[in-house]
């Protein structure tokens, strides 16, 4: 029988005029293996048996993203400093430290019933392509060529490696801790926008206020961040000269960002709702989905269909992980956002005199373990680096002067703690009940899961592992001396939840979503994003007419700026004169859209710029800006609705507007000149999308071309639903869209830009980035047959003989 089917696929192949089509043996396969790839760069991938589908996703995979594969490796493993030098010790030090130590089959069989196989298969997909491209190295990729390196291997420890999720607040509670040993608990919790209960931050007995403004974590923050290339790391061949580097840093500051909008890492979010067939023009249920990370190139998202036996799944999700994150399977679809959750803690022990690896812990002391690790530096002697853990976990500091040591308690350390892997089990859900089920295994991120089936539901569960504080609120460090523990971690089936709402719909934007009557409140965070998005998406939803796929794309990116709605109408009653009063009256007929092309747009973002910076400025004392470097926009505009709060009265509150228009006036005049006809807002002045190639810095004219990608003009910022972020050259935002309209599944939609393969060599590098950014979308194709219609090029991988 399996003879007679490679006949018939060989024969369709063969038939196959529109697609180039080949043939390919790949050392570790079973069975063989199709491969239609689309126009959009998606692989079709159809196998015969579970194991070779995961191989050919890790092959194929790897195939498209080789040197992202490797820096995502390189990073995973703690192995940075191997190939660019002492000053990515640091950063291999803290992954070491940081490295899941568990067992590894508790691990991948966390994800899924089968996920040593699955894993196991993936990495041996990548290998195999590995290996392949070594025995041809003058065909990869430019970037192996510039750095004078070659990919290696992978385990399956660089799968589940922890290093690029979003993992937990400890960045924040370290802030909130010196905040609060600065101005004191209240004015914190003045300042900030915590709800929807209100934290105790009081620093306890135990925490040296002084302490906690050294380089605490460092090696955390070594381990999270981007691997950042320059010229020196290059070989001389490929090298930019210091000219080039010069006029290249001197346009990146002519494409000047706002000041402050990189630190509101609550501004950073995605968008997901699901709405019922009640509601919709077709009868049926739809989900739409698009998270918002990094705008970057490659993307941070790579699209794949995975067709075997038990298998029928398409969507997108992280590169360098088996399965599928966000998507549908012919069953149901699903998507996600962030559900804000607390899953880290910094712990602060006193520590022997005599002794630093000793810390105290319910009155004895306590012997730190020590682990050795060697790690190797390009131009050095390997280096030796002593890690040392608490019973809470990671050591990342120690204060010999003060006798203090510093541990980081993560949740994610737990197994199954890497990033979107549990998604392996939603990808076989097939009702709201197995999707419930497969949903409790998922532990990282915390996520609003949402649902979709043929059946008609429509659901909402929140996941992420939880830890319960019954006694503390983990937004500030606290003693580690065993007053302070966690309780247990909260069941994930007992996270917010609902199921075929009378509103019949449900969205989810990064804000508060947590119902008034739930009870678990030790085990929800308090830090939430604005609401304007998620309030912009409902408005939409709740509109009684029968919604359409059309106006799913429209509200999906849709630019209608909800604080312009609220902010402008002060205007009318201020004083203004000249240039302000000229460029109030571009406000006279706008609809409050922060379109491309929009005059009045540039002038109302300026305007909320300014209001950020200045109110910033004017209600943080100074002592604490560094620290406190963002105020949230809603909690600034509470202040506005109620001036006796902060300013005083309603008059001091419209000295501030009007002060912040007339800055914000001046600023677009020495930016964009006199003209005020000459004020769009998507110009490269303003607000556009520039991709910037990793290496491109560091590379010499001649072989960086191709690898930028813009500038385009786009509209929207980090408050509307087509989020573009709060920089005027966008930096953040939804490069992976999907809108799914559940049992239609050949009409849905998706995006991922720029393209799908990171070689620049690729008809994929790029092919998207315009559509993108002109807020287009391509068919999400699902049956074969349209599939095959629009084919690209068919392949078939074979066992080798």
């Amino acid at each position: 029988m399996k003879s007679i089917s490679f006949f018939l696929l060989i024969l369709a192949l063969v038939s196959c005029r529109k697609s180039e089509e080949g043939v390919l043996r790949v050392p570790g396969l079973e069975e063989s293996v199709e491969i239609v790839r689309d126009p959009y760069g998606i692989n079709h991938i159809y196998a015969q048996n579970q194991a070779d589908l995961f191989f050919a996703q890790g092959y194929l995979s790897a195939q498209d993203r080789l040197f992202q594969y490797e820096v995502w490796r390189r990073q995973a493993t703690g192995t940075v400093a191997e190939i660019l030098g002492e000053s990515e010790l640091k950063r291999d030090i803290g992954t070491r430290l940081f490295k899941y130590r568990g067992s590894m089959s508790e691990e991948m069989g966390y994800y899924h019933e089968d996920g040593i196989e699955i894993i196991e298969a993936y990495t041996k997909g990548v290998n195999a392509y590995i290996e392949q491209a070594l025995a041809s190295p003058e065909t990869l990729p430019i970037e192996f060529k510039a750095l004078g390196i070659l990919p290696e291997k992978w385990t399956p420890e660089v799968v589940i490696s922890r290093h690029q999720g979003l993992l937990g607040n400890i960045q924040e509670e370290l802030a909130v801790g010196r905040a609060v040993a600065l101005l004191g608990p209240e004015a914190v919790n003045s300042l900030l926008w915590f709800h929807p209960k209100t934290p105790d931050l009081t620093l306890q007995d135990g925490i040296d206020k002084e302490g906690l403004f050294e380089d605490i974590l460092g090696l955390y923050e070594a381990y999270r961040k981007p691997v950042r290339f320059r010229a020196d790391h290059i070989l001389e061949a490929y090298r930019s000269t210091p000219v080039e580097t010069a006029l290249l840093n001197s346009a990146i500051s002519n494409e000047s960002h706002h000041p402050t909008a990189g630190e509101d890492s609550l501004s950073i979010g995605s968008n997901n709702w699901v709405v019922a067939g009640a509601k919709m023009a077709n009868g049926k249920p739809l989900m739409a989905n698009d998270p918002h990370r990094r705008i970057a190139v490659p993307s941070l998202r790579y699209m794949v269909h995975l067709v075997a036996p038990g298998w029928n799944v398409i969507g997108g999700g992280e590169p360098e992980i088996p399965g599928v994150s966000i998507g549908h399977n012919g069953f149901g679809a699903w998507g996600l956002t962030v559900f804000e959750t607390d899953g880290e803690d910094l712990y602060v022990y006193d520590t022997h005199t005599d002794n630093p690896n000793q810390y105290r812990y319910q009155g004895q002391w306590e012997e730190m373990e020590v682990v050795k690790e060697r790690i190797s530096v390009k131009g050095l002697e390997p280096y030796t680096a002593t890690l040392k853990y608490s019973r809470h976990g990671p050591v990342v500091f120690e204060d010999t002067l003060r006798h203090k040591a510093y541990a980081v308690r993560c949740a994610w350390m737990e197994p199954g703690g890497a990033p979107y892997l549990a998604s392996l089990r939603m990808d076989q859900a097939d009702s709201w009940e197995t999707f419930r089920e497969a949903c409790t295994y998922s532990h990282i991120p915390g996520e609003n899961m949402i649902w979709a089936d043929a059946d008609g539901d429509i659901g909402w569960q929140a996941v992420g592992i939880a830890p319960v504080r019954k006694n503390f609120s983990g937004l500030v460090p606290v003693p580690g001396d065993g007053r302070f523990e966690w309780a247990e971690y909260l069941p994930i089936g007992q996270k917010p939840h609902e199921l075929n709402p009378e509103r019949q719909f449900i969205a989810t934007a990064n804000e508060n979503v947590t119902s008034d009557s739930y009870t678990h409140w030790d085990a929800i965070a308090y830090s939430w994003a604005d609401p304007f998005r998620g309030f912009r998406i409902q408005e939409v939803l709740s509109e009684s007419a029968p919604l359409t796929l059309e106006e799913m794309q429209e509200l999906q990116t849709d630019y209608h700026s909800l604080p312009a709605r609220e902010l402008v109408p002060y205007l009318n009653s201020l004083e203004l004169s000249g240039r302000s009063e000229e460029a109030r009256k571009y406000f006279s007929d706008w609809d409050y859209t922060l379109a491309p092309n929009a005059i009045p747009a540039a002038i109302y973002v300026a305007w909320e710029n300014e209001i950020r910076d200045v109110g910033h400025a004017s209600f943080v004392p100074a002592e604490a800006r560094e620290i406190l470097r963002s105020l949230q926009l809603e909690r600034i505009l509470q202040w506005i609705r109620e001036p006796e709060s902060v300013f005083g009265n309603a008059s001091n509150r419209d000295a501030f507007l009007h002060d912040t228009f007339n800055s914000a006036v001046e600023g677009l005049t020495r930016r964009l000149g006199e003209d005020m006809a000459q004020w769009q807002y998507g110009q490269k002045a303003l607000k556009h999308t520039a991709m910037t190639h990793p290496l491109s810095d560091a590379l010499s004219g001649e072989f960086k071309k191709g690898l930028d990608l813009g500038p385009l003009p786009r509209g929207g910022n980090g408050y509307t639903p087509g989020s573009t972020g709060n920089n005027y050259r966008q930096s953040s935002g939804a490069s992976f869209r999907v809108i799914i309209p559940v049992g239609e599944w050949d009409k849905a939609l998706g995006m991922n830009s720029p393209g799908q393969s990171g070689n620049p060599d690729s008809p994929y590098y790029s092919n998207l980035f315009q559509k993108w950014a002109e807020d287009e979308y391509f068919p999400m194709l699902y049956t074969k047959d349209s599939i095959l219609k629009y084919a690209d090029t068919r392949e078939v991988l074979l066992p080798q003989q």
